[in-house]
């Protein structure tokens, strides 16, 4: 990926809050009000100045620190390299990237439905084309265009919803909404004041171990473990994360424990399936385990969906 340069944040009470600029698969939006109430000792007081977080994706409980809290460094990351890209780009030329969802929404919202669905697969093969990785050597112009397109298909592709196959295609199709909000120009700016004394890092989750110390609070939200057959929560990354994935992370959890980090950890609740799956009770052994209410929907039988738990693991 291409080097980041970081500024100062600059914060000031009357500005619109930022929120997320993605809808993200297992985004904490509704968990929020859950999370809040776990935080660690130390935040409202503004003891814990660092902020990490390692699986930055849509970004809620970032946006949530960022907001409300006293942190003055943060380091966010992912393994999806169009999502750093596109971090990167409201943080270093917002304007730019306003610019150019305001011409794809010009040109979009004049077309009927059938020119809109040709419109969106264009987009669609183009943005699969252009990959973020072979991007660094490319103009702001280029990278600002990639992130539109970016940020166009997740507000037009069916349910916005971001997937991608085994080759990292973007392969969700065509959604057909009236009137899709595709340039949010306030709350991107907002994003991007939100970013501006960030570290944003293209990498495995183990990178955030030099920024880390006793003065950080740090939130992992790895894709979460499927809890049936059919379920899967890895659909942003080429790569599974599968269990081998989930006892490094464990591994890691202990790691930056030992280095006097605060941590919080979500993931899926093994026991709304199976009553016996102690999968996350040993695999954290000795850490606090809590169960919160989501919206997920498990079941492809409409009658037996309904609220499940899942878990916040801290180490506090």
């Amino acid at each position: 990926m291409c080097p980041m340069q970081t500024s100062t944040r600059n914060v000031t009470g009357d500005q619109e809050k930022a929120r997320p600029f993605l809808k993200w698969a297992g985004g904490k939006g509704q968990l929020l009000g859950q999370i809040g109430r776990h935080l660690p000792p130390g935040m409202e007081e503004g003891r814990l100045a660092k902020y990490a977080e390692p699986f930055i994706g849509g970004g809620a409980v970032f946006f949530l620190i960022a907001n409300d809290f006293d942190v003055r460094e943060f380091f966010i990351s992912d393994m999806n390299e169009d999502l750093v890209l596109a971090y990167r780009t409201i943080q270093q030329q917002v304007e730019n990237l306003i610019e150019r969802l305001e011409e794809i929404k010009r040109q979009y919202l004049q077309l009927d439905r059938v020119r809109r669905q040709e419109y969106f697969y264009e987009a669609r093969r183009s943005f699969n084309q252009k990959r973020a990785s072979s991007l660094c050597s490319a103009s702001a112009q280029e990278e600002a265009l990639h992130v539109a397109r970016l940020i166009f298909l997740n507000r037009t592709c069916f349910n916005g919803l971001y997937r991608v196959n085994s080759r990292g295609d973007f392969n969700v199709p065509f959604g057909n909404y009236r009137n899709p909000r595709i340039c949010d120009e306030e709350n991107l700016r907002s994003v991007s004041r939100s970013l501006r004394n960030a570290e944003i890092h293209f990498g495995d989750f183990t990178a955030c171990k030099r920024f880390v110390d006793e003065k950080t609070f740090v939130y992992l939200d790895p894709p979460y473990r499927p809890i049936s057959k059919t379920a899967s929560f890895n659909s942003f990354y080429k790569f599974p994360f599968d269990d081998d994935e989930q006892r490094r992370l464990a591994l890691f959890y202990q790691e930056l424990g030992c280095a006097g980090a605060k941590l919080m950890l979500s993931n899926s609740d093994p026991r709304n399936e199976n009553p016996q799956d102690s999968f996350f009770e040993e695999l954290y052994a000795g850490f606090s385990i809590h169960k919160v209410l989501a919206s997920r929907r498990i079941n492809s039988n409409g009658a037996k969906r309904g609220p499940i738990t899942e878990l916040l693991i801290t180490n506090y």
